[in-house]
């Protein structure tokens, strides 16, 4: 995080995403101010809360894709969450803590993937010689003469050698490895008391008895196996806990997105009628407290807020003040144009061709695409966006879609080789449909 600074965050996000300067802005300054809390001394650093964000506008223009980039240049525990799928206590529904329980689960997959990777040269080893083992079982008889003893270690080296070596890939073991017992039945708790659930099947799984499996697979096949579970006698899951749930406090980031429907409209009654309550129930965990999870308890002070919506027919003002202070920074998303979408279509790392071409060159095919049919596809997204709901970069997803149709149902075909989209086969395959608003509206 030292060398993440807000220019290189930036510099990051828009090999990826197009356009956006104002949020790609707030996003890095709010991560680099993570580090730099860090970095100042105690008691001060605990009074530095982080400056949470509202993204403001309509979907497909970033507004995930941003949260979701700068959590993997941090390698940060990100979880997303829709907040119209949470419900008031009382109500049926997720309830609002899940979310951070979400993000600890992530946490502890990502420390203990971190701790594999550091043990697995050792894992690999002591796989080896448990493949030996199956493959030339040493003798119960303990060698009591010195000279038995030097050429049994000397006859396994040359075995370890050829095994190194690749010569045993393929010869059948039967291995013994630590099986699970299947469940008896599904354990069903309480709407909305996920945490309790996955303790009480947590519980159960470890009051069963674990039993060994037995398997005859090829040497290639048992060493993946054997692998993962010398590696789980390695870790230790308590330190990895610890990590886990320290990373989640200081560096988590939880992007809650949909924010907009769950914005008040002065009242009212029905299906509705939970809105202000969700987020009355938000509330806390944003503005910091300690939620039970099942490895420990977990404060959200510094757990870092994301939210976003649209806001079509409700603005950040319908929030509860209470809620609003709690996201002081709101940054306005700007709509994408044609000349945003010719970007999309080509600059981006996984840009929209690029991926398009790979998909062709697996059957064999060179796709390859004119600069003005490039430049007709944008028009047409903007043209349909603007006739239609505004969906914006996604909208290039359907547009491709019907203009490659023909040939990823056709191929693979011995006569197609190569593949020229220019702007008249584009205008002949979609203006029709562009025109027709029936068929735009079921097709685009």
């Amino acid at each position: 995080m030292k060398n993440l600074t807000p220019q290189k965050i930036v510099r990051e996000l828009d090999k990826y995403i197009i356009g956006q300067k104002r949020a790609k802005r707030a996003v890095a300054i709010a991560l680099r101010n993570r580090w730099r809390r860090q970095q100042v001394d105690k008691p001060l650093r605990d009074e530095i809360i982080p400056n949470n964000i509202i993204l403001i506008g309509t979907t497909g223009i970033g507004k995930t894709e941003i949260s979701r980039r700068i959590s993997t240049l941090a390698d940060a525990p990100f979880v997303k969450v829709e907040a119209s799928k949470f419900t008031e206590i009382g109500y049926v529904g997720r309830d609002v803590e899940s979310m951070v329980r979400d993000i600890v689960e992530v946490s502890v997959k990502q420390v203990k993937n971190l701790k594999e990777k550091e043990i697995i040269k050792k894992a690999e080893k002591l796989t080896d010689e448990r493949i030996l083992d199956y493959l030339f079982p040493v003798p119960t008889e303990k060698l009591q003469e010195e000279k038995s003893i030097d050429r049994q270690e000397r006859t396994r080296e040359k075995l370890r050698k050829r095994l190194f070596n690749g010569d045993f890939e393929q010869r059948m073991i039967t291995i013994e490895a630590k099986s699970s017992p299947m469940p008896m039945m599904q354990v069903m708790g309480p709407i909305g008391m996920d945490d309790v659930t996955s303790n009480i099947q947590d519980m159960i799984g470890n009051i069963m008895p674990k039993k060994n499996k037995t398997q005859k697979l090829k040497v290639c096949d048992a060493r993946e196996i054997l692998v993962k579970e010398e590696a789980e006698k390695l870790i230790d899951m308590d330190e990895v806990i610890r990590v886990a749930l320290k990373r989640a406090e200081e560096n988590g980031i939880i992007f809650i997105d949909e924010v907009d429907k769950i914005a008040g409209n002065g009242g009212g009654s029905g299906p509705d009628v939970s809105r202000e309550g969700v987020q009355r129930d938000i509330l806390p965990i944003v503005e910091g407290c300690t939620v039970s999870t099942k490895y420990g308890q977990v404060k959200t002070d510094h757990i870092l807020f994301i939210s976003a919506g649209a806001f079509h027919t409700s603005k950040p003002s319908d929030l509860i003040p209470e809620l609003q202070g709690r996201f002081p920074i709101r940054v306005e998303m700007d709509n994408l144009t044609t000349s945003d979408f010719v970007k999309i279509l080509t600059r981006p790392r996984n840009a929209l061709l690029k991926q398009y071409q790979a998909l062709f060159l697996a059957e064999g095919v060179e796709l390859e695409f004119d600069k003005t049919a490039i430049k007709e596809i944008a028009q047409i997204a903007t043209d349909v966006n603007e006739k239609m709901e505004n969906i914006g970069a996604r909208r290039l997803h359907t547009v491709m879609t019907t203009l490659l149709e023909v040939y990823l149902f056709e191929l693979p075909k011995k006569t197609i080789k190569k593949v020229n989209i220019n702007k008249k086969s584009v205008s002949e395959k979609l203006n029709d449909i562009v025109f027709d608003e029936d068929l735009s509206r079921y097709i685009l």
